[in-house]
């Protein structure tokens, strides 16, 4: 009997589920899709990349365990295709994102490949755990590689 219960419930969570899930989808804006998809993905970039850069400049205490984890995520994320937040067309509305994006597109997705190598490497050694020195020269490079996108293709102008 437990067994049949526990199916109901499954049963119940899955259609309240579906019938809940049109409600969600009503609240995308489809007029900047695109943009909403980039800076989503974006701001999990920073909130990841933020405390493992605040642990190694010692602002916040050094745990090993949330280094890796945090760069476990951001490894995750890189392989989330970011390209499809940047079609032609969506450098207007609510962006940061500079025109020259669209103007350089294959420099841009070269930026972006070297950010996703940088990252792979920062998990690599990330967890590994024990060489904090090699960890910090990889939050460092992997900055880097963000930095190199932030200086051609981001507005420091929010909304311009």
């Amino acid at each position: 009997m437990p067994n049949s219960r526990r199916q109901t419930a499954l049963t119940i969570i899955v259609l309240a589920g579906l019938a809940i899930s049109p409600l969600a989808i009503s609240h995308y804006n489809d007029k900047e899709g695109p943009q909403s998809y980039r800076q989503s993905w974006f701001a999990l970039v920073a909130a990841n990349f933020g405390p493992m850069v605040s642990m190694v400049k010692g602002e916040m205490p050094w745990q090993e365990m949330q280094m890796a984890g945090y760069a476990d995520q951001l490894a995750a994320l890189t392989t989330l295709d970011v390209m499809r937040g940047f079609p032609d067309g969506s450098d207007k509305g609510t962006t940061r994102a500079k025109p020259e994006i669209w103007q350089n597109k294959p420099d841009f997705q070269n930026k972006m490949d070297a950010l996703t190598t940088a990252v792979n490497a920062l998990k690599t050694v990330a967890d590994q755990g024990t060489d904090r020195k090699a960890i910090a020269a990889q939050v460092a490079a992997t900055g880097k590689a963000c930095k190199a996108c932030h200086d051609e293709y981001k507005s420091k102008n929010y909304l311009y």
